[in-house]
């Protein structure tokens, strides 16, 4: 069942909170039999930006502005919510696509029990090799979801393999785990004004990939990246399948500190210089002192694109289409620093990429809204996703 389907159940009304690295959104919206979702009320507040990232201040920030978020959707009276969702971006969650196989010689059957086995011992593994890695991190971890985007019983895939009898198995699971700190926290800030004993969380990178696959239907292999503040964030899918992802910690407040920096400007006054020398309003010599800045900047970031993809594909083609999620005003920077790159260093194809930014306008007709509704695309991605969630709870393990 597509996201874009009909719903059978009564309309609920659902909290989505968007926490990312550089803003914090939250959306109501009322889910409707029509399958379309409507959003009532939208709202983000930005993360203040530190002129040195600091990790021991980054999360109480972050939590600052969840908080304001939360505080003026709860001050706007417009109904007591059924369910609460975060979506969280980089660096908020690690998540990983994870295969699982199982051969006997003699034919087994597929049950729940040995699903939810299989799966568990996968996920002990997967939070293993995070412990593993990031042995800086004290804080124990949870799963916050595990989505299974395939089941193939002797070699053949089927979306009802309960009972059914096999001597193979397969299964594509996408596991995203977070800090068990990051998500008390969490918690705890929305409690301050909601009550709510189950708050369900998800990853950017499986909401924006699901609701992907089903608007670019057409598309079978795509990237999907998500430039944030600090990280950008790329995953892969390769025959509807969200194969692997990979971040690096370089997203659009890494310009504004470098423009501070190198102009000896404050980060405010950097923010505004750069807006106006990207719509070509400032002066010839200021122009001139900004130019190589940027120039070299877009050097750096492309660099570590460059690498990220080179570590993706191993011995696997790049997609040639590319979308992206990022704030408006950035969309033009990264889609031109991105479409000069040459495509054909990564696979047989002599292509260059191509880009297409995920705005709002690319949502329209899929959500609805109260009038003066701002439009926010993370926020409409998510609702869109959630809408289709909450509609399959019965194959709420499934995308």
């Amino acid at each position: 069942m597509g996201i874009f389907s009909g719903n059978k159940e009564k309309d609920k009304l659902v909290l989505v909170f968007d926490i990312g690295s550089s803003s914090v959104g939250g959306t109501l919206f009322w889910t409707q039999k029509s399958g379309i979702p409507k959003i009532i009320m939208s709202f983000r507040e930005p993360i203040i930006l530190q002129k040195t990232l600091e990790i021991d201040k980054f999360l109480p920030s972050t939590l600052k502005s969840l908080e304001i978020v939360v505080g003026k959707i709860y001050k706007a009276g417009l109904g007591k919510p059924e369910t609460i969702f975060c979506v969280l971006s980089s660096p908020w969650h690690v998540s990983q696509t994870r295969i699982i196989k199982l051969e006997k010689n003699a034919p087994f059957v597929f049950t729940s029990k040995l699903a939810g086995s299989l799966i568990q011992k996968e996920l002990a593994l997967f939070e293993g090799e995070y412990s593993a890695k990031y042995q800086d991190v004290k804080s124990p971890v949870r799963a916050i979801e595990f989505k299974n985007i395939k089941t193939m019983l002797n070699g053949y895939e089927t979306s009802n393999p309960l009972d059914q009898k096999a001597k193979e198995l397969e299964m594509i699971i996408f596991i995203s785990i977070s800090p068990e700190q990051v998500l008390k926290n969490i918690e705890k800030t929305i409690g301050k004004y909601f009550h709510f004993k189950d708050i369900k969380f998800s990853s950017f990178s499986l909401v924006s990939f699901a609701v992907t696959r089903d608007l670019f239907a057409h598309n079978e292999d795509f990237l999907l990246i998500d430039i944030g503040g600090e990280v950008t964030n790329i995953s892969m899918t390769k025959k509807n399948i969200l194969r692997e992802s990979i971040s690096f910690p370089l997203g659009c407040n890494f310009i504004t500190r470098k423009i501070a920096s190198s102009l000896h400007a404050s980060l405010t006054e950097a923010k505004s210089l750069i807006s106006l020398f990207k719509d070509g309003h400032v002066t010839e010599f200021m122009a001139k002192k900004i130019s190589p800045v940027m120039d070299k900047l877009k050097k750096e970031w492309l660099g570590k694109f460059q690498e990220s993809l080179a570590n993706l594909s191993n011995d696997i083609s790049i997609p040639s289409i590319i979308y992206i999620t990022v704030e408006k005003d950035e969309a033009v920077f990264f889609s031109q620093i991105i479409e000069t790159e040459q495509f054909n260093q990564y696979t047989l194809a002599e292509s260059k990429f191509k880009v297409i930014f995920l705005g709002a306008e690319i949502f329209h007709g899929l959500t609805q809204f109260e009038e003066n509704v701002a439009r926010d695309a993370f926020l409409i991605i998510e609702a869109i996703y959630i809408n289709r969630f909450l509609i399959n709870s019965a194959q709420a393990g499934q995308v």
